[in-house]
C-alpha cells in the first residue's frame, strides 16, 4: 500500500508507465477479482491484453473499463498526469489551487479545475455511517461573507457605514456542521442549506447530521445554541444521546473534566484557514467539495491515504 507520504521520485519508480497505473488500480478496486457491472458475474471476466483497462465478460459478452463509475471515467487528461495530481493534492498540507495544478501537470486551468473538483468528490466518498460513538463534539461554524475587518484609518479613507450585522448567526453567510469523534479525531461535516422554509440550523437539521454518523446513547457535548435543545426531549431524540452543553454565551468555554467543544473548534480554524489563505473564495455551490477535502486530510493522517483516495474514487451509483 502507498504512503500519502511518497516521494516524487518514489511515484515514479512505483508508476513508470500508464500500464503500471491500469495493474495498481485494478488491484485497489478489485481485490476480490474482476467484477462485471452489467450482470454482476466474477466467473468469466478477464482483462483485454490489447487494451488493459478493458475487460470482457463472457457470460453477458459485455465490454467494461476498470474506471468505469469512478473519477477518471471518460477524462481525456493520461492517467499519469491523474496520479501526479494525487500526489501533489495529498502532499501538500493545505491543498494546492488549480492554477498551481494547472503549472505543475501542463494541463489547461479548466482541466486543472476539474480534476481538483473531482478529487473532492472522491475525499467526501466516505462511508462513515453510525460510526462514531462514546463522546461527540458538535458545533457549526460560517463560512463566506465580507472579511471582519476593515481598514479604519480615517486619515487616508473614507469612513463607511458600520456593518450592525453578527459574525455567525444571522447573517448571510453559509453555516456548517461539523462532529468530531473525540477518541479518534475523525471528524464529518456538512454544509447546512437552507430548508423549504428558508430556515438554517434548525433543530431538525443539527440533530439529522449527528444522528446520520453517531451511534445511539452517545454522549454529545455542544455550545448552548438553542437548537441543540432538541436532544433534552425524550420524543425529539430518538437515538438517545446524552447531551452536555457548554454555555459561551456566558464567556464559558469549558467546564471542566473535559466538558468542552475544542477539539471541532480547531478544526474549524484548519477549514478557514485553507479557504482564505489558499483557495481565497469559495461559493456555496462548492462549498461541500472544499469541506470533504478537510474532513478526508483530517481523518486520514498517516493512513495510507493515496491508496484510501483510490478506492474512494469508485463513486457511489
Amino acid at each position: 500500500m502507498l504512503s500519502c507520504a511518497m516521494t516524487f521520485i518514489e511515484l515514479q519508480e512505483k508508476f513508470p508507465t500508464e500500464q503500471s497505473i491500469i495493474a495498481h488500480f485494478r488491484t485497489i478496486r478489485y481485490k476480490n477479482g474482476l467484477l462485471c457491472p452489467h450482470c454482476g458475474s466474477t466467473q468469466k471476466v478477464g482483462t483485454r491484453a490489447d487494451q488493459p483497462k478493458l475487460c470482457n465478460c463472457n457470460h453477458c459478452h459485455n465490454t467494461f473499463s476498470i474506471f468505469t463509475g469512478t473519477i477518471f471515467e471518460k477524462s481525456s487528461t493520461n492517467l499519469t498526469k491523474w496520479f501526479y495530481a494525487v500526489h501533489l493534492f495529498l502532499n501538500a498540507k493545505k491543498g494546492i489551487s488549480a492554477l498551481q495544478l494547472q503549472r505543475e501537470i501542463g494541463t489547461t486551468y479548466k482541466t486543472a479545475w476539474r480534476m481538483l473538483k473531482q478529487i473532492r468528490i472522491a475525499m467526501g466518498n466516505e462511508n462513515l455511517t453510525k460510526s462514531f460513538e462514546l463522546i461527540v463534539e458538535v458545533d457549526e461554524t460560517y463560512v463566506g461573507g465580507k472579511p471582519r475587518k476593515e481598514n479604519n484609518n480615517l486619515q487616508f479613507t473614507t469612513p463607511k457605514p458600520k456593518d450592525t450585522s453578527t459574525t455567525g448567526r444571522g447573517t448571510k453567510k453559509t453555516p456548517v456542521i461539523g462532529i468530531k469523534e473525540r477518541g479518534t479525531g475523525r471528524v464529518y461535516a456538512r454544509v447546512a442549506l437552507p430548508n423549504e422554509e428558508g430556515k438554517k440550523l434548525t433543530g431538525k437539521q443539527l440533530l439529522a447530521v449527528i444522528s446520520a454518523v453517531t451511534k445511539p446513547n452517545t454522549v454529545v457535548m455542544t455550545d448552548d445554541f438553542k437548537g441543540y435543545n432538541i436532544m433534552n426531549h425524550e420524543k425529539t431524540n430518538p437515538e438517545k444521546f446524552t447531551h452536555i452543553s457548554v454555555c459561551h454565551s456566558l464567556g464559558e468555554f469549558s467546564a471542566g473534566k473535559g466538558l468542552h467543544t475544542n477539539g471541532i473548534e480547531s478544526f474549524w480554524a484548519i477549514l478557514k484557514r485553507a479557504i482564505i489563505g489558499n483557495y481565497h473564495h469559495v461559493s456555496t455551490k462548492y462549498l461541500q467539495n472544499y469541506v470533504n477535502e478537510c474532513c478526508f486530510r483530517q481523518n486520514n493522517r498517516g493512513d495510507n491515504a493515496f491508496d484510501k483516495l483510490l478506492l474512494q474514487s469508485v463513486l457511489a451509483a
